[in-house]
């Protein structure tokens, strides 16, 4: 019995390896695709590449691992509390003694936590101030070049150049992208961003405007302008971006962080540039009122300045009284002139009754005598050189009175120079330089077709000259009934007495 107990049993040994790699095959072998529905865990994202995570419900916790080459096809990106279905192969690590799954696809579990993680991200990208209305720009009003970026084999691109050929026509430079799946949101990023970079004035123009356009689909289709690369590049962009991604009830991320969001691609172009008939009316309108209120003001002006002169006095009136007064004091004048002749002669047969010889000729002695002693004590070369000081003096102030007259004059006619300029400009001289006519007849301006039926002749002032024409009921456009100018005897036509020209 001992010898029995003590021999090697019928059952086969095995190595570790040996037994971890046919838990490996019986494990693959079961399992070899499978859709595991959970919430994400733990994610780590090593500097290899490969996504680590665990997949969990209220129970358990199943390892999984997404490597380098699967994760850049992904659709979505895996986030911690998010519901996904993994689907992929269940395979063992025997350097851990574990099995863990190789997920192969990721999709999230349903719209629910699509539009939670849509929410979260929303929210922590508002939260960074992406979203706030005093970071977004007015777009131009009429951009000179428009980039568009969308799929260029798309009715998207058709719509919008045809609806900018109906209303404006402008340059536009197409980026072409991919609209949807993994490829959406790096290319919209870097269109997004090339844009940006082109340099004013290059060889390829920069743009005034950026429009992403994209049209409707399901928000798995959309999902590529929800991704946060698209979101802060459309908010960091400085050239102004209209979003027009999907349809009306649609909405993403880009549209928030844009400057303008258009419910349509359709709506986006109309929103870019205004209708180009729409200006030109616009133009034509504002040139008729502001004829019209120039015609109204120059013909208040010369109302007015018709109710001032009926104001004013008459010449005639101004001068009478004066005139009245110069001929009174022009009666007074004879008779006030023989008296003051008799009182100054009677004042003089007064001072000479009381002048006395001897008495005048002491006193011119005593003048001489005081005019003497004032010479002696004069300086000579003192006063020459006073006179010389005070001649140049005045000199200098004749000079100076030169100069600033010369300048008041200078200054004077380059004044009349502008009032003539201004008078040349205002008159109607130069209305005729720009191609109009003024037509008289019978000496007054002609203005109403009556009138010039009812003259006997027209004359039609142009820019270089007049031209008499026939005019009244027997004339016509053949010219029959128009009378002939008159001649003097000598056979040459008589001149016409000069007129005065009228500003109107």
């Amino acid at each position: 019995m001992d010898l029995l107990d003590d021999a090697p049993g019928n059952a086969p040994e095995f190595s570790v390896s040996e037994l971890s790699g046919a838990i490996k095959r019986i494990i693959e072998g079961e399992f070899a695709h499978v859709r595991v529905k959970g919430e994400v865990g733990r994610v780590s994202r090593p500097r290899s590449g490969h996504l680590y995570l665990d997949l969990k419900d209220d129970r358990s916790v199943l390892a999984s691992v997404i490597w380098k080459g699967v994760t850049g096809r992904l659709s979505v990106q895996p986030e911690e509390g998010m519901e996904v279905v993994a689907t992929g192969r269940l395979t063992t690590f025997a350097g851990q003694s574990r099995y863990q799954l190789v997920i192969e696809d990721l999709k999230p579990a349903g719209m629910g936590a699509l539009m939670a993680m849509l929410e979260k991200r929303r929210a922590a990208l508002a939260a960074e101030g992406l979203f706030a209305a005093e970071r977004k720009r007015r777009p131009p009003f009429l951009p000179e070049v428009i980039g568009v970026i969308t799929s260029p084999s798309g009715a998207v691109i058709r719509d919008i150049l045809h609806r900018l050929r109906d209303r404006f026509p402008r340059k536009v430079l197409i980026w072409p992208v991919a609209v949807q799946g993994e490829r959406c949101a790096p290319e919209v990023t870097r269109a997004i961003e090339g844009f940006n970079r082109l340099a004013p004035g290059g060889a390829l123009p920069r743009p005034d405007l950026i429009i992403v356009a994209r049209g409707g689909g399901s928000i798995e289709d959309l999902w590529g302008f929800n991704e946060e690369s698209v979101v802060r590049a459309a908010a960091a962009s400085e050239i102004p971006l209209i979003s027009a991604v999907g349809h009306e009830t649609d909405t993403t991320l880009i549209d928030h962080a844009a400057d303008l969001r258009a419910p349509t691609p359709t709506a986006a172009a109309e929103l870019a540039v205004p209708v180009r008939l729409d200006l030109l009316n616009w133009f034509d309108a504002q040139g008729a009122r502001l004829l019209q209120a120039l015609s109204g003001q120059v013909r208040a002006r010369d109302q007015r300045l018709r109710d001032l002169s009926r104001a004013l006095p008459r010449p005639e009136s101004l001068t009478e009284s004066a005139r009245q007064r110069l001929d009174v004091a022009g009666d007074r004048l004879p008779q006030a002139l023989r008296a003051l002749v008799r009182t100054r002669e009677l004042q003089l047969t007064r001072s000479a009754g009381v002048l006395r010889p001897g008495l005048l000729r002491s006193g011119l002695e005593a003048e001489r005598r005081r005019l003497a002693n004032t010479a002696a004590r004069l300086n000579i070369g003192a006063l020459q050189r006073d006179t010389a000081q005070k001649r140049r003096d005045f000199d200098r102030i004749v000079a100076q009175f030169a100069r600033a007259g010369a300048r008041q004059v200078s200054g004077l006619r380059e004044k009349l120079d502008s009032t003539d300029r201004l008078r040349e400009t205002l008159g109607y001289k130069a209305t005729l330089q720009r191609g109009y006519a003024v037509v008289r007849g019978d000496g007054a301006v002609v203005t109403t077709q009556a009138a010039a039926e009812a003259a006997l002749a027209l004359e039609i002032e142009f820019a270089d000259g007049r031209l008499t024409v026939g005019g009244g009921s027997g004339g016509g456009p053949s010219g029959e009934g128009t009378p002939k100018p008159k001649r003097s005897k000598s056979g040459a036509p008589k001149p016409k007495p000069p007129e005065q020209g009228s500003l109107f």
